[in-house]
């Protein structure tokens, strides 16, 4: 029965590992999805101070397009100014022009505005596309970092595969269809009972008799209140140990 116990405890060990490996390694992808997360955070704060540049452009380039069209009709009223026989209309033409000037006037000092945000505009994008490069290279190391732990603990996992297998052929059928049914909810599937008849699985106490027949026998059973596989821990301890 102890050679029985012996393997069975093996193969728990080795799944113990592979558990407490995944579970460090379930880190790993959360971690480079924060760390993409960040990067598009970053290339969309990029992006929308390029379309304010963008923007800022349009509205200059409509801006100098109207100056130029509103300083052409100036022009041409100007020249239509000394055609003009009438004083009524004569008047009339030079207030037009008058009017038209000082609009363009208010358009020009729009422009002289909005070149300066224009040009604000155009520095915070140089500093958030340096910031993103710099960020950009750190969090490229740490990602690369992630996915080389990430890839050990996957290669790791599946070497502990391979020993499982080899492992869990040493085990008797029926304890082994037990211990999987169990380990299927539950880890660790098999846990020792100490001294005064305590289950390491759930701290409660077994039944004495149930306790006294393990120590006896250095066989297995099932605890009452966590349905584990049960052993005394005596059973796995060498001479010297007790």
């Amino acid at each position: 029965m102890r050679e029985k116990l012996k393997a069975l405890a093996e193969l728990q060990k080795v799944d113990l590992e592979v558990a407490s490996l995944r579970k460090a390694a379930d880190v790993h992808p959360r971690q480079l999805a924060e760390l993409e997360r960040e990067l598009g955070a970053a290339r969309s704060a990029i992006e929308a101070e390029r379309n304010r540049v963008t923007d800022i452009e349009r509205q200059k380039s409509t801006l100098e397009q109207n100056i130029t069209d509103e300083k052409d009709k100036v022009k041409k009223w100007e020249a239509r100014l000394a055609e003009q026989r009438s004083t009524r209309e004569y008047s009339a033409l030079a207030r037009e022009i008058d009017i038209a000037k000082k609009a363009n006037q208010t358009m020009a000092d729009e422009l002289v505005e909005l070149s300066k945000t224009l040009g604000g505009a155009r520095e915070a994008v140089k500093g958030k596309e340096a910031e993103f490069a710099t960020r950009q290279e750190q969090l490229s190391v740490r990602m690369t970092e992630l996915r080389s732990k990430q890839s050990l603990a996957e290669n790791q996992v599946k070497e502990l595969e391979a020993k499982r297998s080899s492992v869990s052929a040493g085990v008797d059928p029926t304890l082994l269809r037990r211990y999987e049914t169990i380990r299927k909810k539950k880890l660790p599937a098999m846990v020792g009972v100490v001294q005064g008849g305590t289950c390491l699985g759930c701290r409660m106490n077994v039944p004495p008799q149930l306790y006294n027949n393990l120590r006896v026998s250095l066989g297995t059973d099932v605890c009452p209140s966590c349905n584990r596989i049960i052993y005394a821990v005596e059973a796995l301890e060498t001479p010297a140990e007790k």
